[in-house]
């Protein structure tokens, strides 16, 4: 596909390597709705529909890459394809973007049977961009089996604000409430710097999720010296935090901060909080 075919009759320059991929109009169009128009005759009444002659192309394509086309091309002649962990993730894109849905498929299967530590979190963000529940539920509990290690990668750093908070509501990660609070600094501090916005503003919806009343009170003094230097934690959930301490229960603490998670090292105040956890 990447020399001149028999017979092919469309070519493409594929990525910033300006690569040539030739193929033929009429398996693409009857495969693909997305190709059926971009090689079909123009609409009646644009300005190229005159005669009605389909675009002779060649068609550029600079965002996508190479490796990445051809795959989808592959799919489009053979009905299968060859996937490897580098390009798993951009197949399933261009999968969605052509409503390829039985590529899409395929991505996600392959994706599901390679995840990795390294990869999880991408995979995550791509579950949820593309709406694809069962990736998503896969990918959550493989972050659940395995949390602590997760929470180091570059994956885990460049995470949405929605997808991290969706993350840390899960009971079931496997690390401890100070290391996630950590995680979240370091993630919080990323994407200031790559949103040009301050951290409490990026961190406000995952902050929402941490579990401040499970940490001991010479955790939250620690807290709090980190906290006045970045302001990532509001003050008053340092505040209800330490009441839950004075008090001992999680009085005006919604029952889920107060739930130990899986990987939750146990405290001594924790048995106060357990009445109130539901």
């Amino acid at each position: 596909l990447t020399s001149p075919l028999s017979h092919s009759d469309v070519m493409f320059v594929v990525g910033r390597e300006q690569q040539k991929v030739f193929a033929h109009r009429c398996v693409l169009a009857c495969r693909c709705q997305a190709f059926r128009g971009m090689l079909g005759p123009a609409p009646v009444g644009s300005q190229d529909s005159s005669n009605s002659v389909p675009p002779q192309g060649p068609f550029v394509l600079g965002n996508v890459q190479p490796e990445v086309f051809l795959a989808v091309i592959e799919f489009l002649y053979t009905n299968s394809v060859t996937l490897n962990s580098r390009i798993a993730l951009e197949v399933l894109t261009s999968s969605v973007e052509y409503g390829l849905q039985d590529l899409c498929k395929l991505c996600v299967k392959f994706i599901k049977d390679t995840l990795n530590v390294e990869q999880v979190c991408e995979a995550l963000q791509a579950a949820v961009t593309y709406g694809q529940v069962d990736l998503q539920q896969h990918c959550l509990a493989f972050i659940e089996g395995c949390t602590a290690a997760v929470v180091r990668t570059q994956g885990f750093r460049e995470l949405s604000d929605a997808v991290l908070a969706r993350v840390l509501r899960s009971d079931r990660l496997a690390v401890d409430e100070l290391e996630l609070v950590q995680a979240v600094r370091e993630w919080a501090h990323v994407s200031s710097a790559v949103l040009e916005r301050p951290v409490p503003e990026v961190a406000a919806l995952p902050v929402r999720e941490l579990r401040l009343p499970l940490l001991a009170p010479s955790e939250l003094v620690t807290l709090e010296s980190y906290n006045q230097q970045d302001l990532l934690i509001p003050v008053e959930n340092i505040a209800a935090a330490w009441r839950a301490h004075a008090l001992r229960k999680g009085s005006g603490v919604p029952s889920r901060l107060c739930r130990p998670r899986r990987g939750t090292r146990p405290r001594d105040h924790h048995r106060h909080l357990e009445p109130h956890a539901k």
